[in-house]
């Protein structure tokens, strides 16, 4: 019985949000590089399907069981989705991946697709089956509500997409809004609700790729996704543009209770 309570207890903080089974490999390589197989493991794939086929449009993280957060500008009322956890490269199907179909999609409602500028880029997907969690597949912990990080405060984006298949990640530093909304670089469309972040020039996120998360080491050791990708006009030379989540853990828990 006390073995038995033991093991619980061990795998319950094993799989405890934010801190992965097989910690990411935290190193400072320019431009970027594949990530460790797992290492970010609330990381998922947002799928949409085309003449039969699936197709990743954008990268989300795992915040319930059966919940994904995401960017309002991924979702589109045409489309039917799924979501695919637990997978380093989208083109294998990967032993402990899974691929869930979608029953909700709730966007926030004052998001306007044709006024980005404005905010309020964030969604969540309600997955149809709740997921059991493994060393593949655990929740992303989220910041507390209206967590501001320092300018400089070193984190990192990762992203899924077919430039290259494989999960890729890159050290950024948190710019703060001071700077970011500056003449030079966002002005105006800069707002409290966004967070930005720098990176080295030659990121390999400037492929394209929608969805990127920005995950945060807090001092407890555990891994927070701040950001979720909002807008740039190339990452390689711009500021880029976060939906800051800790803005939005009100309107966060208050969907996942009330649906």
């Amino acid at each position: 019985m006390i073995r038995t309570l033991l093991l619980s207890a061990l795998v319950a903080g094993a799989l405890s949000c934010g801190v992965p089974t097989y910690p990411p490999s935290v190193t400072r390589v320019v431009g970027g590089e594949e990530a460790t197989p797992n290492s970010w493991p609330w990381q998922v794939s947002l799928q949409y399907t085309s003449n039969g086929k699936w197709y990743h449009i954008c990268g989300g993280s795992l915040v319930a069981n059966n919940w994904v957060l995401t960017a309002a500008h991924c979702i589109s009322d045409s489309r039917t989705y799924r979501v695919v956890l637990g997978r380093h490269n989208l083109n294998t199907a990967e032993s402990g991946s899974l691929a869930v179909s979608v029953s909700q999609i709730v966007v926030h409602p004052k998001w306007n697709s044709s006024d980005v500028s404005n905010g309020y880029n964030i969604a969540l997907v309600k997955l149809a089956n709740p997921v059991s969690l493994t060393d593949k597949i655990q929740l992303a912990c989220l910041p507390p509500a209206g967590t501001i990080l320092p300018n400089k405060y070193p984190c990192y984006i990762t992203a899924n997409g077919t430039l290259p298949d494989v999960l890729q990640q890159c050290r950024v530093l948190v710019v703060d809004c001071a700077n970011c909304s500056s003449s030079g670089w966002w002005g105006r469309t800069m707002k409290t609700s966004m967070i930005c972040a720098e990176g080295d020039g030659v990121i390999s996120s400037c492929n394209g790729d929608s969805g990127w998360l920005l995950n945060c080491q807090a001092t407890d050791g555990r891994w927070e996704v701040h950001g979720i990708s909002s807008f740039t006009y190339n990452y390689c030379h711009k500021l880029s543009v976060f939906t800051r989540v800790s803005s939005y853990i009100d309107w966060i828990n208050s969907v996942i209770a009330n649906n």
